[in-house]
């Protein structure tokens, strides 16, 4: 056991009502999370001063100085913490010699900010006068005590200024500041919610761009409060801000989670910037262009080159049975490398898109029918109940065994005492023996105890993941008859992972699927309008 530190801080302020009424809530907060890094340290005891100048008035003067060099010279502390050096003093002919003065007679001196003040050669003792001599660092101080304020603030929820996110507006609750003036608050605006609100589902569930949700808006008639429309940056800076989330964030400040202010939950938001991230570098999960009629894009492959399909377009004129011509544009996925390298690819130049992308469709149905009627309960209990008990069961056993270990070694520490009063049977080498071998097993049970209790967790956190993405799913499954064709294949492209296509339609497909009952299965689904029967393969 380490042996306890006393320390004692002071906490000074030269005018009454500095940052919010004054600074000194600020500093003492700072000051006792310091000291709460620090194990053997224990607060003794707070000093204050307000509306003291550490510049005009002399040590002699500030009874707050006074006091503290009293109680050292009685051994009542052994530091003394303060924010910053210059809560001390200013006084470049005095405070480096106060500061002295504490460390000649045993004291620590500390800064929260600086760190410790020492005196173990003459160089620092020039550099504690150059401290005070500096005057030009005194706006920087001021500037580091109002920015810590300042973030305290932002983590508590509240708002201290800056522009003010399309979704909110500024609302008066009765906070006042230093000078006991009302100031404001963030509030929902009810109306500029439901367009942030818009522009992430299209966005997430429909796969709109930046530049697609301006044109977007601006077909509909929706324009920010100065009338002008949203650009590709302003839609940017909406889909990046977390604050529609419920969190304040101010530099590297952030508040907790603040649940009126919350536009957004946080799966859309994730899902969000994942989908931001997918597009920037290209990732084949979330499909680049949405504006095509095909439901796969990026992540469908020749099967026999394993080289990626491209969609391409070709038409004819046809003649219909009034005898008018129209162009009858067909799409198809082809295979470049079939066609580049004739006999090299022995699979199919193309495949029809219509053709394909209705067995994809109906599969997706299949398996997301299958879904909606298990129980998402169910599923995950089957696949985490054996693993989560058996760990359950491991850190049960090796709690017990720790526990009659511990009591063990308990009963030979005992028996110690009465070796030496000459009342046991066993002699002491004998005895210390066993009290080794049993702290020695008491360690390995400790380490195996954390070890089981780490398993479990492990479980306990893969159920939830595995319960939380069937939720995901279900909801895909819900969706999905009744959306658009944006959003089915914004659907396709987080369900779906690849599709590898062989001669006769014949698909392997990977599923983005994590519950044992979608894996590994296989099934027939009747081509439309033929009585052939592709095999598809499905796996994980």
């Amino acid at each position: 056991m380490e042996n306890v530190v006393r320390v004692d801080c002071l906490y000074r302020v030269s005018t009454v009502g500095q940052v919010e009424k004054n600074d000194i809530p600020m500093q003492r907060e700072f000051c006792r999370a310091f000291i709460a890094e620090h194990p053997n340290w224990k607060l003794e005891k707070e000093v204050y001063e307000k509306g003291v100048s550490g510049f005009k008035k002399s040590a002699k003067e500030r009874d707050a100085i006074q006091e503290l060099q009293r109680d050292a010279v009685e051994g009542k502390f052994d530091i003394l913490l303060v924010y910053m050096f210059d809560r001390l003093g200013r006084k470049d002919d005095e405070t480096p010699f106060i500061v002295e003065w504490f460390v000649r007679n045993g004291i620590e001196v500390w800064s929260a900010t600086e760190g410790q003040q020492r005196f173990d050669n003459h160089v620092d003792k020039l550099l504690n006068y150059i401290r005070y001599w500096q005057a030009s660092g005194e706006s920087i101080k001021t500037s580091v005590r109002t920015k810590t304020r300042l973030e305290q603030l932002t983590e508590s929820g509240f708002y201290t200024g800056g522009s003010i996110a399309y979704g909110y507006r500024l609302d008066k609750r009765g906070r006042t500041n230093k000078r006991n003036k009302e100031v404001f608050d963030l509030a929902v605006d009810e109306n500029a919610a439901k367009i942030i609100q818009l522009i992430f589902h299209k966005y997430v569930n429909e796969g709109y761009g930046a530049q697609r949700l301006s044109r977007y808006l601006e077909e509909k008639k929706i324009r920010k409060p100065n009338g002008k429309n949203f650009p590709n940056t302003s839609i940017n800076r909406i889909i990046k801000n977390p604050i529609y989330t419920g969190v304040i964030r101010n530099g590297d400040a952030q508040s907790e989670f603040i649940p009126e202010l919350q536009i957004i939950d946080q799966e859309t938001f994730d899902r969000a910037q994942k989908i931001m991230s997918d597009r920037t570098t290209h990732h084949a999960e979330t499909p680049l262009n949405l504006k095509g009629q095909s439901l796969l894009v990026g992540n469908i492959f020749c099967g026999h080159c394993k080289n990626r399909l491209t969609l391409t377009t070709g038409g004819r004129n046809r003649v219909r049975k009034d005898g008018s011509i129209y162009h009858d544009i067909r799409a198809r996925y082809q295979c470049h490398y079939n066609v580049r390298h004739p006999g090299e690819c022995d699979g199919q130049s193309g495949y029809g898109v219509k053709k394909l992308d209705g067995i994809i469709d109906r599969i997706v149905r299949y398996q997301l029918s299958k879904i909606s009627a298990a129980s998402g309960e169910d599923i995950v209990a089957k696949q985490n109940r054996k693993a989560i008990e058996l760990a359950k069961a491991r850190h049960h056993l090796a709690t017990v065994q720790l526990a009659e270990k511990q009591r063990e070694l308990v009963d030979y520490q005992n028996e110690g005492i009465k070796v030496i009063r000459g009342q046991s049977k066993f002699d002491m080498e004998f005895l210390n023996e066993l009290v080794s071998k049993a702290k020695a097993e008491v360690t390995e049970l400790e380490a195996a105890v954390e070890a089981a209790r780490e398993e479990l967790d492990i479980h306990l956190a893969n159920a939830d993941v595995e319960r939380k993405e069937y939720e995901k799913i279900k909801t895909w499954a819900d969706l999905y008859d009744n959306c658009n064709f944006a959003a089915k294949k914004m659907i396709i492209s987080q369900f779906i992972k690849s599709v590898y296509v062989y001669r006769d339609y014949t698909l392997e497909i990977e599923f983005n699927v994590s519950f044992e009952e979608f894996r590994t299965m296989a099934t027939e689904c009747q081509d439309q309008g033929t009585n052939e029967q592709p095999l598809v393969y499905i796996t994980a």
